[in-house]
Parts: structure tokens; sequence; C-alpha cells
């Protein structure tokens, strides 16, 4: 058994393929399923099924993924730091964000901080906030930028980032016109939402639970699980929503779409930084945090 078979064994996890994992490292299927065969044989038992459609990992499979990711991640932490007494910033960061700062945020700051450093290499993930603090909790990403908070008392989170949510509607829309519309006009039109676990839906809730306003009186006619799938709809007459300004900005400037205030109801909402309490950082990711908090506003630790 070495490092490179569990690499490969998590790729199969993980991309719950041979050929797949094959793809991403490179090598062909046999030889992926030989590296498996040989892991397999080490152990004792069998680690992957072969199912018709895709691999899964067994019960003795899915033991052996979490301490391979900890290896792996050790290895790669081994790497950076002796990089780092070196005095150089090199080695492989994982990251994720939920859908407006992974899309709109994350991959400029990636650009500037792998120029900067350019012995790194920073890999993103974007789902949904859900999944990002969950991710972080199972130490598959070192640290996430959500929108909104977690009640998880494992996760340590600061504001980074203010953003601002306004309603928008089509350019042709009865109300593109107007600056602003009471929330009570708003709950009779077809109004597109995010999918449960969305942080852009999470603070949409909060900001007008604050006005004793509920998500359930809305007009809810679809809900679509992406920022740019709710714009799509928008500009498809599907119905209008309350999304991200960074997410609409193009839209705006052309003139597809039009942004609105709601009367009453502060709409601003922050991004944030979001790290596992118990799990020291990497240098490679302490590197990267201390060039987001300076190239980003920081308003300090969020507290409840």
């Amino acid at each position: 058994m070495d490092l490179w078979q569990l690499h490969i064994f998590c790729k199969v996890v993980e991309h719950k393929s041979f050929s797949k994992a094959g793809k991403a490292v490179h090598l062909s299927q046999p030889t992926i399923s030989s590296h498996i065969r040989d892991l397999e044989n080490h152990f004792g038992c069998r680690l992957i099924d072969r199912l018709a459609r895709q691999a899964a990992p067994t019960k003795a499979g899915e033991l052996l993924y979490a301490y391979a990711r900890r290896l792996i991640a050790l290895r790669e932490e081994t790497e950076t730091a002796l990089a780092e007494f070196q005095g150089r910033i090199k080695g492989r960061l994982v990251i994720g964000g939920s859908t407006i700062p992974g899309t709109y945020i994350l991959p400029r700051l990636v650009g500037d901080f792998t120029c900067t450093h350019p012995e790194t290499t920073v890999a993103l993930r974007i789902g949904d906030t859900d999944r990002i603090i969950q991710e972080t909790l199972e130490g598959k990403i070192e640290f996430g930028i959500v929108g909104a908070k977690s009640k998880d008392k494992r996760i340590a989170q600061e504001k980074v980032i203010e953003d601002e949510m306004r309603l928008i509607v089509q350019a042709t829309h009865p109300w593109a016109d107007q600056e602003s519309i009471p929330v009570n006009r708003l709950l009779a039109e077809p109004f597109i939402c995010r999918e449960r676990g969305s942080g852009t839906l999470k603070s949409i809730q909060i900001c007008l639970a604050r006005r004793a306003v509920s998500m359930e009186a809305f007009t809810i006619v679809a809900e679509m699980g992406s920022t740019e799938a709710v714009c799509q709809g928008i500009k498809n007459g599907v119905g209008i929503s309350i999304l991200s300004t960074l997410a609409v900005a193009e839209d705006l400037q052309a003139g597809r779409l039009k942004a609105l205030s709601l009367e009453g109801i502060d709409l601003k909402r922050a991004f944030y930084l979001t790290t596992h309490k118990s799990r020291s950082p990497s240098p490679l990711c302490k590197a990267f945090l201390k060039f987001i908090r300076r190239e980003t506003p920081r308003v300090g630790p969020v507290r409840d």
C-alpha cells in the first residue's frame, strides 16, 4: 500500500467510476482496477463493489476512504509546511463557496492569489450553503465562504463581504420603471425561489421575518437549484425573484432586467468565511486566509 494507491482509491470513490477515475489521474481503466485489487489484497477484504452502473465503496471502503483522505491531506500539508520553511508558498488547497461567492467573488481572489504565488493550485468547489458547511465539517475542504450563518457549534464564521439583494423583474414587467414596491403587492406575483439549503433563500427568509412576512405567503411557481436558473426563469417570464445584485450585474447594465427595492425591507446580507473550529489550517490555507482578509472588508466575527 502506498499513498498513490490511496489517491487512486479516493478518485474511484469520488467519481463512482473506474473509467472516470482513470481519466482524472491519466491512467487506463485496467491500471486503476489493478491498483484497487492490490489494495483489496493488502487489506484482505473487498473495498469497492462493482455495480452495474457505478462503483460504490463497501463499509470497509468507507472506513478506508476517511483515513485515506486524512493521509493525503497530511501529505499535502507536509509539502506546504516544508516549502513555507524555505520561504516559498506552494501546494494544493481545496476550498468551497456557495453560489454567489463561489461564482462571483472567489474566482477573482483565487486568480489574484495564484498569480502572486505561482507554485500553488486552488481547487474551488461550488454548492449550496448547507453542502459547503457539511464539506467543511467533513474535512473535504479547508474553508468555505457562504451566505448564511450556521448553528453548528463546530463551525466558526466571520463576516468578510456585504451584499445587497433586490427584487429582480423583467425589463418588460409592469413594475420595471418603479424604484420600489410594497411587500404586500409582491405576494400575489408569480415568484421563483432558490432551493432549500440555499444561503440566498435563508437570507431572504431572515430579512422578511424582521417584518413578520413569511415565504409561505408568496405565490411560488418554481423552485430552482441555481441563481443562473432563476435569472433565466425571470427573463423567460416564469416569475420574479429576489437576488444578489452581484449575480445580475451584467443583465442590469444591459437593461434586460430591472432591480427594485422592497419598501420597509432591508435586503442587505453578508457572506461568511467558514472554518472548522477544531481543525488546524494548513500553512497554505493560512496564507490564503490572510490574503482574503486583506483583500475584502473584514467586519469581525459573527455573534448570534
